[in-house]
């Protein structure tokens, strides 16, 4: 009886140190926790001067909007890589934010312009079936923290596709530069 008392004393020791390794052993510093994706139409300004054209009511954007957790109390450089597959091409963009706290609720979004969505749907119609996936990824100090896609893949589907950068955009290159300040994180400008 004493020789199996100490043998499951040793098997809960063991599995004691393996719940507080567990307990201690460091997440990740940056992860991808949703991504979602809208058809938004040009926000509407007002405006008095000469000159006053309205924009096209019915065009949408997309809008990629990515909320993630970070961390480190703070954080001067986080990029993020948008790879969005929009009817057969892989529109590619990045964006480095700045001054990121931390946070489990941490939000920054991308953008395709109206006239890049209709390009790429060759003169169709744009559905929701011509989005076929979006990954975003999250590079710190040139290395990937994390990578999410909004339908299921394994990680890097992109790799192998051609890509089109330049057509992701950030928000401060948008008319909806203006907007939601408090929401999302700022964006790095070159100096």
């Amino acid at each position: 009886m004493k020789g199996a008392s100490c043998a499951l004393l040793v098997i809960l020791v063991l599995a004691w140190k393996d719940v507080i390794a567990q307990i201690r052993a460091p997440g990740p510093e940056f992860l991808i926790t949703k991504i979602s994706k809208n058809l938004v139409p040009t926000p509407q300004y007002t405006y008095s001067g000469p000159n006053q054209y309205q924009s096209n009511t019915r065009d949408r954007w997309l809008e990629v909007e990515v909320e993630f957790s970070a961390t480190p109390p703070w954080t001067d450089d986080l990029t993020f890589k948008y790879y969005i597959l929009f009817n057969g091409k892989l529109l590619t963009g990045e964006v480095t934010h700045t001054n990121v706290p931390a946070g489990r609720e941490n939000h920054v979004v991308a953008y395709v312009s109206p006239q890049a969505l209709e390009r790429f749907a060759g003169n169709k119609t744009i559905t929701q079936a011509m989005f076929q996936n979006i990954a975003v990824q999250i590079v710190h100090e040139s290395a990937v923290q994390s990578e999410l896609s909004l339908q299921r893949a394994a990680p890097g589907w992109f790799a192998t596709i051609p890509q089109l950068p330049g057509f992701v955009l950030n928000k401060n290159e948008t008319p909806f530069a203006p907007l939601y300040w408090d929401r999302y994180q700022q964006i790095k400008t070159a100096r």
